[in-house]
């Protein structure tokens, strides 16, 4: 005959089994709803970062032809307009003028 204390246990131990495991499912369901999540995210980050770059090449100034000449066009100065819009080497000059601590000459920024 069986021991009806080591069967009560038996059942109370599968009880608590069948607990963790019902846990154990619902985290796990959880978890990969929030893995599906960020690869959804990763896949629109990558979309939109290649936009945003498109969109930062076509705004560059675009080289000119003045009286025969290739030339930088700069863009006018407008509110809102930054000074990432400018080329590279304009750039590189505002950075030389603003870490001076006084006025600057121009062979100097040369």
């Amino acid at each position: 005959m069986l021991d009806p204390e080591l069967l009560e246990r038996i059942t109370a131990r599968r009880a608590e089994l069948d607990e963790l495991e019902e846990r154990l499912a619902k985290e796990l369901a959880e978890v990969r709803a929030e893995r599906d999540e960020l690869a959804v995210a990763e896949r629109v980050l990558e979309r939109v970062s290649g936009q945003l770059a498109e969109e930062r090449a076509s705004d560059l100034p675009a080289p000119g032809q003045v009286a025969g000449r290739a030339v930088t066009l700069i863009p006018h100065r407008e509110p809102g307009v930054e000074e990432s819009t400018l080329p590279p080497d304009y750039q590189r000059i505002l950075i030389v003028v603003w870490q001076a601590a006084g006025p600057v000459m121009a062979r100097e920024v040369g």
